[in-house]
């Protein structure tokens, strides 16, 4: 339970008087947009922040001096992050017992592997999963390492699990699995704080809600008591008319040509075109081929046949460097790691894929850089405090305009955004659409992969659909619909548009 809780950091307000009631046993949805105050909450309740007034009661007692250590070990308050914190090289039963292995001699400190082997399968029984405890972490898929990172949690007697944006980077499937997983545990008297911005998804597996805004509890009540669309309007303070808000444009010249593209690994004879003017949609199931094809398009990976033309020119593009030469820029689908230096400022960031520009013999234009910052800034309503606040610090939405605002900076005029809503509110999409609006009314050629059926249809012109490796389908968008989309991301029959 949270009293009048409150939180600031030098310049923000993160939390404000905020009380909430969280029951045992039950899936409590924390929602509200980047920058709500849902993260501080979170590391309030684990002892990373402490907080500035209020009281914080666990099972009936008081929080006070609360260390990350102290929660997890002796509360069993666990967080689970999109960033999940294992280790590739270990086993999974290494990483379950982490710090915490089994002995069998105390005074030698011998590893009792055995024992920690059985341990591991019985916590892994317990979650329905055939996981091998000795196989290594880095070899399996991401739904699966996410059972271990559940599994970790079970070992240490989880009390209250935090799951911040778990089906990120899962697919359906893999959704499906974890909400099964979530139900289990439920019913075994754990509590959950499920954080998602997936609606439909908050709608299907949450008891209750909490939605905060701008560091205020705005409203706490049982799911199935809101619409989404009210749910939306509690989050944003302002009802959002349009979800998808595709602009109808003309069509232009073709921009890019792929032909016969396959790959060592997975893409097999691929061709499509892009046009000027244009949204073409990827869609596709988990391990398609979707990032691969947009990898292999920018030089990022080997080819093992294909051509690629750009305004009706083959061209060769060995690199990402050449890829960027020729106005072919990649917005990767992992911002964090891929996309920006998240310790460094939102000048250098928003300039870094520039950086030739603006120097003179071995020094740095500082002033034309900022200028370029300042412009890119204003142009994408990017909410900073200054242009030398780190972009770590930034929301995810604001975080991700800051990646565009990069590419914008530059010559581009053929955009790959691989799922360029991932991790950010439905305002904070509202902003990205608009982006992608704005470059094809001005002549750009965009590509959007995205797992999001509603997202591809919504913003698409047409869609292609890839199945292993291959592409099973196109679309025009009048044509399109969900069912005809899985049909072919299932290897189904090939609709051509």
């Amino acid at each position: 339970m949270l009293e009048n809780v409150s939180k600031a950091f030098p310049g923000v307000q993160a939390l404000d008087s905020v009380s909430m009631e969280i029951h045992k046993g039950e899936i409590h949805c924390l929602v509200g947009e980047n920058g709500a105050g849902k993260s501080t909450l979170i590391k309030l309740l684990t002892g990373v922040h402490g907080w500035d007034s209020g009281t914080i009661m666990f099972n009936g007692q008081p929080l006070s001096d609360i260390t990350p250590q102290k929660a997890l070990h002796e509360l069993g308050i666990v967080p689970i992050y999109q960033e999940l914190n294992l280790i590739p090289k270990l086993d999974v039963a290494e990483n379950i017992f982490l710090g915490r292995e089994i002995l069998a001699n105390e005074r030698f400190r011998f590893i009792n592997r055995k024992e920690m082997i059985a341990r591991t399968k019985e916590i892994l029984a317990r979650l329905g999963q055939d996981i091998s405890p000795t196989a290594l972490v880095g070899t399996l898929g991401i739904g699966k390492q996410q059972m271990v990172e559940i599994a970790k949690a079970l070992a240490v007697e989880a009390n209250l699990l935090i799951l911040d944006e778990p089906t990120a980077p899962l697919g359906q499937e893999e959704a499906d699995e974890l909400f099964s997983v979530m139900r289990q545990l439920k019913s075994e008297g754990v509590t959950i704080i499920f954080i998602s911005h997936k609606l439909e998804e908050i709608k299907e597996i949450g008891d209750r809600l909490t939605v905060l805004r701008d560091g205020k509890k705005i409203i706490t009540t049982d799911v199935d008591s809101l619409s989404i669309d009210e749910i939306i309007t509690y989050m944003v303070g302002r009802q959002i008319d349009d979800k998808y808000p595709k602009v109808k444009s003309k069509r232009g010249e073709l921009a890019l040509e792929v032909r016969n593209l396959s790959t060592p690994e997975l893409l097999q004879d691929i061709s499509f075109k892009a046009y000027r003017g244009e949204v073409l949609g990827i869609a596709g199931l988990v391990g398609a081929g979707r990032t691969e094809l947009a990898r292999a398009i920018i030089g990022a990976d080997p080819l093992l046949q294909g051509e690629i033309l750009i305004n009706g020119r083959k061209v060769e593009i060995r690199s990402p460097k050449d890829a960027v030469r020729h106005g072919l820029v990649l917005l990767t689908e992992d911002r964090k790691s891929q996309g920006l230096v998240l310790n460094n400022t939102v000048l250098f960031n928003a300039t870094l894929a520039n950086l030739q520009k603006y120097l003179s013999g071995v020094l740095l234009d500082l002033s034309a850089q900022k200028e370029d910052a300042v412009r890119v800034v204003k142009d994408l309503s990017i909410k900073t405090p200054s242009l030398n606040t780190l972009v770590a610090q930034l929301s995810g939405g604001n975080q991700q305009k800051v990646v565009i605002g990069k590419w914008l900076n530059t010559k581009a005029d053929i955009f790959i955004f691989d799922e360029p809503t991932r991790g950010i509110d439905v305002g904070a999409k509202t902003e990205v659409y608009n982006i992608i609006n704005n470059l094809v009314k001005n002549g750009a050629a965009v590509i959007m992969i995205s797992s999001e059926l509603p997202e591809i249809l919504g913003m698409s012109d047409r869609i292609i659909v890839l199945s292993e490796g291959r592409l099973t389908g196109e679309f025009a968008r009048e044509e399109a619909t969900q069912e005809k989309i899985m049909a072919a991301a299932t290897g189904g029959i090939h609709y051509a548009s």
